[in-house]
């Protein structure tokens, strides 16, 4: 299974909103970015991603799945742009935030800090585990 890391401004969608959707989960809609698109277009199910909280907060805040494979993007009527849907799995024990990342010398060609802009990206497995262990989990 890939890993990946799913970005969301908390002010607009949250940990906490993702955690009440409950195994259903929720679209992981509104992204219009070529490379993130055909990032979720690669992803299958049970593929598991961080959440992470950018501009308010800056860091990985929880584990989730993706429980649907990727379809039309249902906040638009273009072709061009798909979605998954993802669920919430578990809360790290501890908030890893952007700052720990950039200082950790393991994690410097990660793409949160090489491709900060990328709102879904690809995790390597190392990268899984050090943010995992960073974290208080197991990964």
């Amino acid at each position: 299974m890939a890993k990946w890391l799913f970005k969301s401004e908390p002010n607009v969608w949250s940990w906490d909103m993702q955690v009440a959707k409950g195994d259903v989960g929720e679209e992981w809609n509104g992204v219009r970015n070529y490379q993130a698109r055909n990032n979720m277009r690669a992803m299958q199910i049970g593929d598991q991603g961080f959440f992470y909280h950018s501009n308010i907060g800056k860091e990985v805040v929880g584990i989730v799945e993706v429980c649907a494979l990727s379809h039309q993007d249902s906040t638009t009527e273009d072709t061009r742009w798909d979605c998954v849907d993802i669920r919430a799995i578990r809360p790290l024990a501890r908030p890893v935030t952007l700052a720990e990342v950039k200082a950790d010398p393991r994690l410097s060609e990660m793409a949160l800090v090489t491709s900060m802009r990328l709102s879904v990206q690809p995790v390597t497995e190392e990268e899984w585990k050090i943010i995992c262990e960073l974290g208080g989990v197991d990964p």
